[in-house]
C-alpha cells in the first residue's frame, strides 16, 4: 500500500523523504545501481535486465553506461533507442521522460527534487518534486543539469554544460547558463 508521503511525492505536493516506505524503495534502487555499476563489460546484457527492472519504462534498443544513479527508477521513462552515457545521476522523486532517440550525454545531472524556499519549511524536512521530460530526438551534452519542472522540445540539442532552468522549445541549440536559445536546428 502506498504511504501518504509517497502519494504527495508523486502528486508534486511537499512530503517528507524520510518516510519509511519511500527509504525502503531508495535503498531497493541503491542495490540495484550497485549490481549495475559493478558488472563486468561482458555482462551488460544482463545488467540493463536490471535497469529494465527498475525504469518505469525501458524502450527496445536503450543503453545506459555505468556508473549510472538514482532515487527510486520507477519513475524513469525512456524511450526506443535511448542513450545515456557515463556518471549520469537521475534524481528522479517525480517522472524522468526520455523520448524516442534520446542522447545523454556523459555526467548530465536531471533534478526533479526541489526544496522550499521559506527556510522553516525547509527545516522541517518537507520537499516538493517536479517532472522533467525531454522529446524525442535531443540530445542533451555532456555535463549539463535540467532543473526540476523543465521540458526540452523533440529535437533540441542543448550544448554542453547547460543550466536549463526553464522549457527549451522543439527544434533549436540551446546553451549557456541558464541556458537560452541559440539558433534554429539547422540553421
Amino acid at each position: 500500500m502506498r504511504s501518504g508521503q509517497k502519494a504527495k511525492m508523486l502528486a508534486g505536493e511537499l512530503y517528507l523523504a524520510s518516510d519509511p516506505e519511500l527509504e525502503a524503495e531508495r535503498l531497493r534502487a541503491r542495490e540495484l545501481l550497485h549490481r549495475f555499476n559493478a558488472a563486468a563489460p561482458r555482462d551488460e546484457q544482463a545488467a540493463a535486465r536490471l535497469l529494465a527492472g527498475l525504469f518505469g519504462a525501458w524502450g527496445e534498443g536503450t543503453m545506459v553506461m555505468a556508473p549510472f544513479r538514482c532515487d527510486y527508477g520507477y519513475n524513469v521513462r525512456i524511450g526506443r533507442n535511448g542513450f545515456v552515457n557515463y556518471d549520469c545521476v537521475f534524481l528522479d522523486c517525480a517522472p524522468i521522460t526520455l523520448g524516442d532517440d534520446v542522447q545523454i550525454g556523459p555526467a548530465v545531472q536531471i533534478y526533479t527534487a526541489t526544496h522550499p524556499v521559506d527556510a522553516a519549511i525547509r527545516r522541517s524536512g518537507l520537499e516538493y518534486a517536479l517532472p522533467v521530460a525531454v522529446g524525442h530526438g535531443s540530445w542533451i551534452g555532456g555535463g549539463s543539469i535540467l532543473l526540476p519542472g523543465v521540458t526540452v522540445g523533440a529535437n533540441t540539442v542543448i550544448g554542453a554544460g547547460s543550466v536549463v532552468t526553464r522549457d527549451v522549445p522543439a527544434g533549436v541549440v540551446a546553451a549557456g547558463n541558464p541556458c537560452r536559445v541559440l539558433r534554429a536546428v539547422g540553421g
